[in-house]
């Protein structure tokens, strides 16, 4: 058996973030403030700031319903699932009002957590409760079900909520895409290609639409043609749309573009663990061992999550370029305690134990 001899790129083996938490930070009618300051950490993405600021906010007896559920959108952005999963059924318990129009987002921030978790049977029964009690449906309910369903093996199940959830939602992307990359997870990414193709067929002719565009392509791995369309957005220095076409490079295998695209976005939007893997992928590349790792340990410092496990997977793959495989194998048992179910850490880590 070969060592790795692939990278981890941001977004290749991870389930998009679901649209429900991305943009679940604002909280109409925080007045405390405590809670009001948390509100402004979370959207900075300084989450351990934020989960103090609402502990803080409990403590002073602050609308907990918002307070807790501000602390479990915090514990999201760390990893915390469980932890997460304990304030969001706190902030359920204190709801002044516990209709179902009052709770429901909390609720799918719930199924969220429990889907990381890989609790697929509990987000089989909040997502249930949700729809049962929505008169009109609901996308997120539906395509976290039909993710958990896909998970336990029950495809048509699965094909029967994902294209409920388009039909309430038929113009966003990242639904399509979240649904192809369940389908790509589970080993069956010919199903998965009809719904790219169905956001393909989506008509637009501004920024985010070349974008969206270009993700299309660069899923269905049609590199060339995403590079064309994300020409327009990332001369507009469209944030997403220069992320995007850093990938786009690595998968050309176009390093020095690639550097380039990840060093523009550092000089103009600042640090991220993205950039930072894709500096190292690019001197992994050259063969610039200490440069990756130096990229790689900046990357680890930052707050957040998003990128934290392409960082510590490179982390591997340098310590293995290197030819210092007892370091890279003490590496690899750390990734699959944290990642258990990665198959690529789970493979890496026998292949290193062969090594040492």
């Amino acid at each position: 058996m070969k060592g790795c001899n692939t990278f981890r790129c941001i977004g290749c083996a991870v389930l998009l973030m679901l649209s429900v938490f991305a943009g679940g930070c604002a909280m109409g009618g925080a007045t405390g403030e405590n809670t009001v300051a948390g509100l402004a950490a979370l959207e900075e993405e300084n989450y351990q700031e934020a989960q103090q600021l609402f502990e803080d906010a409990i403590d002073a007896g602050e609308q907990l319903m918002l307070a807790y559920r501000g602390l479990g959108l915090a514990y999201m952005g760390l990893g915390e699932y469980e932890n997460a999963i304990d304030a969001f059924e706190e902030a359920i318990a204190n709801a002044p009002s516990r209709t179902p129009s009052n709770t429901e987002d909390i609720r799918l921030y719930l199924a969220t957590a429990q889907y990381r978790l890989e609790d697929y049977e509990d987000v089989l029964i909040t997502c249930t409760d949700i729809l049962n009690e929505s008169d009109e449906g609901n996308a997120d309910a539906y395509f976290l079900r039909g993710a958990s369903y896909l998970e336990e093996g029950l495809t048509d199940e699965a094909a029967a909520d994902f294209d409920a959830a388009t039909a309430l939602s038929a113009s966003d992307y990242d639904l399509y895409l979240n649904i192809y990359q369940c389908y790509e997870k589970a080993n069956l990414s010919a199903v998965g290609v009809a719904y790219l193709e169905a956001a393909q067929s989506l008509k637009g002719d501004d920024t985010e639409y070349y974008y969206n565009q270009g993700r299309i392509y660069y899923y269905l791995e049609e590199y060339e043609q995403a590079q064309q369309m994300l020409i327009t957005p990332v001369e507009e220095k469209y944030e997403p749309a220069m992320y995007l076409i850093g990938k786009v490079y690595l998968a050309l295998e176009d390093y020095t573009h690639a550097l380039a695209i990840y060093q523009q976005i550092q000089d103009e939007f600042g640090e991220s663990q993205e950039c930072y893997n894709g500096l190292a992928m690019c001197a992994i590349q050259k063969g610039d061992y200490d440069t990756a790792l130096a990229y790689i340990s900046l990357g680890l410092a930052l707050d957040g999550t998003d990128g934290r496990q392409e960082l510590l997977f490179n982390e591997i793959v340098a310590y293995e370029r290197k030819l210092d495989f007892v370091t890279a194998a003490e590496k690899a048992e750390a990734y699959v305690e944290s990642y258990p179910t990665d198959e690529a850490g789970q493979k890496e880590w026998a292949f290193l134990q062969t090594r040492e």
